[in-house]
């Protein structure tokens, strides 16, 4: 029985489906469930006759994994592929208790009046007593608040200089500035929107969190050398691209020859509008534009806007913290493999990249 199973397992299955894969992949841009994204990305490569192990390999799953998406897609099509929620336990939390704790997680707590600068949960759950008289426990609270799309994260500092109305302003003029870099380009030319930063690494790197038994502080090695490289990154998440370089120094040189490797990954006869940051190397007047490219520039003082700064976290956090590097060459291998991963993951970069403010205004 168990090589009949494996066999039934490893045999061909076909995908049943009137559509295209450049209609699967063009559904896929337009969907912002990560989960679904990878889904129809491994269709599409069956459906380009590729095999189940590549499909495989591009999703990083198993290929019963594969085969199971592949029976849901011939089932139910393009609506069997997004992620199943299993049901969650009753709640006692009703639809203004839900619209006022999402008002007051976006509001957070004034330091002065509350004590605190971000909420914990025990301080939502005081909050929810004090404001309606409904008692909840933390975990019951935890549960509504992952309901609800909330996660803990960890906080970015604010920018000292940054101006409280510099993000909405720029949110808002946005659409009209892309409009008028349509309009100089000829008619019908598609016009890409990529973000670009750069990351510094190196042997200093942070120690991040790690398991230990409760009540002790585990200790780790760490680099006291200042070694590094930087990593131009730029990602275009509609399309699920990115284009980086590892490079020894951050400066014009530099910068010009990243946006060559962008210009270089522009679909051909589209035009590519770059939103980066004002950092002197950005603006410089030896900079070298190519001709398919124009630079956008976000207001100073806000990282927040630039979604490639997520991206390095999430980096950071998997493939370059907790590390000894050896020497130069070893920052080199590991920047390079790190960004080789994240282009294997274009479903990755569609969830990280894609800001509703900028592709859906």
């Amino acid at each position: 029985m168990a090589n009949c199973w494996r066999f039934a397992i490893a045999a061909p299955i076909r995908v049943r489906s009137d559509l295209s894969s450049d209609q699967v992949r063009a559904f896929s841009r337009s969907c912002r469930d990560a989960g679904q994204v990878r889904r129809l990305l491994a269709i599409a490569t069956i459906l380009d006759g590729g095999s189940r192990s590549e499909a495989a390999r591009i999703a990083g799953v198993t290929l019963q994994i594969i085969r199971d998406w592949v029976l849901r897609f011939n089932e139910a099509g393009i609506a069997g592929l997004a992620t199943r929620k299993a049901p969650g336990p009753a709640t006692i939390l009703d639809d203004r208790h839900r619209r006022a704790l999402e008002e007051v997680i976006a509001t957070g707590p004034i330091p002065a009046v509350h004590g605190v600068v971000r909420w914990r949960i025990i301080d939502l759950a005081q909050w929810l007593w004090d404001e309606f008289a409904v008692s909840i426990s933390k975990q019951a609270l935890g549960h509504e608040l992952r309901t609800m799309g909330y996660r803990k994260l960890s906080a970015r500092p604010r920018h000292r200089g940054q101006r409280s109305d510099d993000i909405a302003v720029f949110k808002k003029s946005s659409p009209p500035g892309l409009a008028q870099i349509r309009q100089r380009l000829p008619s019908g030319t598609p016009v890409e929107l990529w973000w670009q930063d750069e990351a510094r690494i190196g042997q200093q790197t942070k120690l991040t969190r790690r398991w230990a038994k409760r009540g002790t502080r585990p200790c780790a090695p760490r680099d006291q050398r200042r070694s590094s490289a930087w990593i131009f990154g730029a990602i275009c998440p509609a399309e699920g691209k990115a284009a980086g370089i590892v490079m020894p120094h951050c400066n014009s040189e530099a910068m010009g020859i990243h946006l060559e490797e962008i210009a270089f990954h522009v679909a051909p006869g589209a035009h590519a509008v770059v939103l980066l940051d004002q950092a002197g190397w950005h603006r410089s007047t030896e900079l070298i534009v190519p001709p398919n490219i124009t630079l956008m520039p976000l207001p100073p003082r806000c990282p927040e806007l630039d979604p490639v700064e997520n991206l390095w976290q999430f980096m950071r956090d998997n493939w370059l913290s907790n590390r000894i590097f050896k020497s130069y060459d070893d920052i080199v291998d590991h920047c390079c493999f790190a960004w080789i991963r994240l282009v294997e993951q274009p479903w990755r970069i569609m969830s990280i990249g894609l800001r509703q403010w900028a592709h859906w205004s």
